[in-house]
Formats: C-alpha cells, structure tokens, sequence
C-alpha cells in the first residue's frame, strides 16, 4: 500500500497539479496548490528487478491515490499532471530512459499517465524542477539567475538565466552529469570518461567504494563535495552566476561535510571577474522539493497553454480541453519564460 502522509491540512483552492516524482528509490505523488503547497502525498518503493509496467503499476497506485484524495478529501480538482524524472528524457516526458530504472529504456511514460487519469501531462527533468522549486518557495527565492544541481543516483541540474528556465534544444539542457571533472576517469554510460555522473553520483560511489551510500567514508564525502563543486564553479563561470542549490539523497545524507568541500572547490575555480565565488547551498524544500517543482512543472505546462495552444504531436497525448473556473494568471508563480 502506498504510504500516504496525513499531516497535511485541508484547503480551500479549487484547483491543484496531481505532482509526481521518480525518485532515486521511490515513486511518490502529490497535490500541489496555486501557491505551492504540498496539501497531501503518497510514496511507494521501487522495486528491483521487475519489467516496465510491473513498476508503472507501482506509480500508478500512488497517482490513483492522490487523485481519490484530490476528490474525497481535500474538495479540490486536478488541473494536470506534472512530472519530475532524472535524464535523459523527451519533452514533457513523452518517453523517459532514467539511470536507476534499467527497465524503463525510452518508456512512454506521458502516454500511460494520460491513459490511466485522462489529465494533461507535463513533464521535466529532475533537475530542472529543482531548479523551478527552489526558484519559487526555496533558497533561491527572488535570484533571477542561479544553478541548481540533484545529486542523487544520478546527478542533473537546472539553471534558471534572467528568470527564465533553460529548455535546450531536446529539452535535456542542465544535465551537468556529463560535465567532465576527471580527465581520464570512469567510463559513463554516455560513452566519456570522467564525467561528475560517473564519478559522484549515487550508483557511481557505490560502484567504487563498494560500500552503501549511508556508509560513506570522510574522504569518499569530501571528494563527491569537491567534483560537484567543480562542475557547479564551471557553470558559474560560463553563465556568470553567483548561487548554486544543491539538492539530492547523495548531497543532503553527505551534509556539511559535502558542502564545504563543495564551497572550497568553487572558490578555487570560479572566481571571475569583480566580487566573490559564487555562494553553494542545500536545498531549503528538503524532502518536498521534488513534488513542488514537479508541481511547479505542472502549472508552468498549464500556464503556457493557456496562452499558446501547442502544435499537436502525433507522440503526444490527447488532452482534453481545459476548465476555465481559476485564471492561469491566478497561479502563484514567478514570471518564468511565459
């Protein structure tokens, strides 16, 4: 059964995004308001070594659930989907392919979530919904321009420039994972050497360490600090930034240690131009960070259709016409690329 956390408080909005995120370990789901509140969530584990729709099943189960509290509980509607996942994926998540779901290779995930709940889907990656929450309501609320970077079983980033969200040509930009910080290094699974992902990323440090990741050594903590630290001064650098959020299981268990090795590595490489290195912090949203930007994703989704009808895609889903009871501009959001 997923479980379900009861704390959360009803609430008088009509409208709300049914958020879903896939986890480094858990599929969970949520109701996230206009305002960016987390009113209710369900989380179920992913199983190891199950096909595709054996672990669609499992994320179905906590978006069916959340979508029975929306009307049972909480007297709110579900505007959309929005959806966080790691890389790589198509836009809107109409195929994704994450690292730590070996079965799920260019699986149709935006198709099977509108078949099972007949919503809008909007989908991004893991990084950029970081990067979208802590925009909104976290440690990076009012910069205009900052990085955001997961580092989890995989590590993914998200950089916002002037308030607007970085897209890329394919939707995937922000995957600093692939930022080379050690010459020579493990081979990736992208085909490099040396790449952050495969030197600091959750799988990869228990690949070479051998050990669990809740058992990590000072040494193995200071140097995952510092090749995070190193991509993000690189970042910095180039787009002329003074902040990176750093959020993720690999990050937030690893703590202070992490952080000032992280702070020292960006203080070494990214000192450009007049002023100070750029500033790292964790995460302000913790544990809700990836249902609010998954969220975020999903209002964000809402809010350019309301403006611009989208050219159909014969991959992507059908969607059926919006309700028109809550104005887009009602949502709570900063005026991100819109």
């Amino acid at each position: 059964m997923p479980d379900t956390d009861p704390s959360r408080s009803r609430t008088a909005t009509r409208d709300v995004i049914l958020a879903v995120d896939v986890g480094e370990s858990a599929f969970s789901a949520g109701l996230i308001t206009t305002r960016g509140e987390l009113i209710d969530r369900s989380i179920i584990e992913i199983e190891a070594d199950v096909g595709p729709q054996s672990h669609f099943a499992g994320l179905a189960s906590v978006v069916l659930h959340q979508r029975d509290q929306a009307a049972r509980h909480h007297d709110v509607r579900v505007r959309a989907i929005g959806v966080s996942c790691a890389g790589e994926i198509e836009p809107d998540c109409v195929t994704v392919s994450p690292a730590h779901i070996t079965a799920w290779r260019s699986f149709p995930l935006a198709e099977h979530l509108h078949e099972l709940t007949g919503l809008p889907v909007y989908g991004d990656l893991d990084g950029k919904a970081l990067a979208l929450a802590e925009g909104w309501l976290g440690a990076a609320r009012g910069v205009p321009s900052f990085a955001a970077i997961v580092v989890s079983a995989s590590i993914g980033g998200g950089f916002l420039i002037d308030g607007e969200l970085l897209d890329g040509r394919t939707g995937n930009a922000g995957r600093i994972g692939h930022a080379i910080v050690e010459p020579g290094g493990r081979r990736c699974h992208c085909g490099a050497r040396g790449c952050l992902d495969a030197e600091a990323s959750g799988l990869a440090i228990e690949a070479i360490t051998g050990r669990r990741l809740d058992e990590p050594t000072w040494d193995i903590m200071r140097r995952t600090g510092r090749l995070v630290g190193r991509a993000a001064g690189m970042v910095c650098s180039a787009l002329d930034l003074d902040l990176v959020v750093v959020g993720g299981r690999v990050a937030e268990s690893f703590a202070a240690t992490f952080f000032n090795a992280a702070q020292e590595e960006i203080d070494a490489v990214a000192r450009v131009g007049q002023g100070a290195a750029a500033r790292v912090t964790p995460s302000r949203l913790g544990d809700r960070a990836a249902l609010i930007g998954a969220g975020a994703i999903g209002w964000r989704g809402v809010r350019r259709r309301g403006r611009t009808r989208p050219v159909p895609s014969r991959r992507r889903p059908a969607e059926p016409p919006l309700s028109v009871n809550v104005p887009v501009e009602a949502v709570d959001l900063p005026d991100w690329d819109t």
